[in-house]
């Protein structure tokens, strides 16, 4: 029959058209595209037997009533070949039923956000429904309490994080498996396959991943805890300044803690003891390593109350406040090290 042969022929388009998408275009992608022209070709063979039986009518009446042979009547078949045809309900529940990591990944866009009088973090996150990791990620915060009124924020469409590629040879899916989140998704959003060998330095943005639990201390400021837990003032800051005893403009490597004589000294983060001494700048000196490639330096203490190799926590006194170097009166130097530089320890303490 005429209606027969339209759906072998549409059949054997949908079958050439499926193994041409799923080949060419990744899975989900694939899918999305088969089936819309699946069901445009479906459409076409509906129409096409409309427009055949209309001639057949036509043909039928012209002369003088006689059927045309081979043309099945409308309401037999017609409605058999509607039937089988798939519809858009049956196409969304399809799509449905296949696992997450074939679906399409929602687009990644961004949102800009001026920050305004009062603003957190986390309200604003919690706004355009992503995490403060997204955000503090995104848009390089170093330091999530210092927000500035009039400040625009870049606000990703879907949480997740920024992550820059350490070696050469990082595919999507060894990058997700860092954070446990899914690979097809990581793959998807960044227009790559899960395979994909990438260059040291290339920036993607990681799906549903979070901040490590260090590196959201450092930025929360929760990481590390003063060493002086009595009365103080900040007599000098990290950063450029004039130096006290020749004039000139010098780096001051760490932040001035003025106390009085004899205040104790604690650890501002557990680790060990990596020396103890005495030199002209910082006179008697403890240094301490800690984790995530963290040292700091105590200076111009009048006594030591540790030795080296110590395990010391938050609460282990290390020594006295004191004015031994070359000191203007009785205060603790801080320094804080990352990595082999300094940093300045305002950003870290709580």
């Amino acid at each position: 029959m005429f209606i027969d042969g339209l759906k072998k022929t549409a059949d054997v388009m949908i079958k050439k058209l499926r193994n041409v998408f799923y080949t060419l275009i990744p899975s989900s992608a694939g899918r999305l595209v088969f089936r819309s022209i699946a069901a445009f070709c479906i459409g076409a063979t509906v129409c096409a037997a409309g427009a055949s039986l209309a001639g057949g009518a036509r043909t039928e009446n012209g002369v003088g009533g006689l059927e045309t042979p081979g043309v099945p009547k409308f309401s037999e078949d017609v409605l058999s070949v509607t039937d089988s045809s798939a519809s858009d309900e049956d196409i969304a529940s399809a799509a449905a039923l296949l696992p997450e990591s074939e679906t399409a990944a929602k687009e990644l866009t961004y949102f800009t956000y001026r920050v305004k009088s009062g603003d957190m973090i986390g309200v604003i996150a919690d706004t355009f429904g992503v995490t403060q990791d997204t955000i503090i990620s995104v848009n390089a915060i170093r330091q999530s309490r210092l927000l500035q009124v009039g400040q625009y924020l870049k606000i990703p469409s879907m949480p997740g994080i920024l992550y820059t590629v350490k070696q050469n040879g990082e595919t999507p899916e060894t990058v997700a498996a860092k954070f446990e989140v899914s690979a097809d998704k990581c793959a998807l959003v960044n227009s790559l396959s899960k395979t994909a060998a990438m260059d040291s330095g290339v920036t993607i943005f990681v799906p549903d991943a979070e901040l490590d639990w260090v590196t959201k201390q450092e930025i929360n400021g929760d990481l590390f805890r003063r060493p002086l837990h009595g009365r103080y003032w900040l007599s000098s800051y990290y950063g450029w300044r004039k130096s006290p005893f020749t004039g000139s403009r010098t780096f001051h490597s760490g932040i001035d803690m003025a106390a009085p004589h004899g205040t104790s000294v604690y650890a501002a983060l557990p680790g060990r003891v990596a020396a103890v001494g005495y030199n002209e700048t910082y006179g008697n000196y403890v240094i301490i390593s800690h984790h995530s490639g963290y040292r700091t330096l105590y200076g111009h203490m009048s006594a030591v109350t540790v030795v080296r190799g110590q395990n010391v926590d938050m609460n282990t006194r290390i020594g006295r406040v004191g004015n031994t170097g070359l000191s203007t009166g009785p205060h603790l130097h801080f320094t804080v090290f990352k990595g082999g530089k300094t940093v300045n320890p305002l950003g870290l303490l709580r």
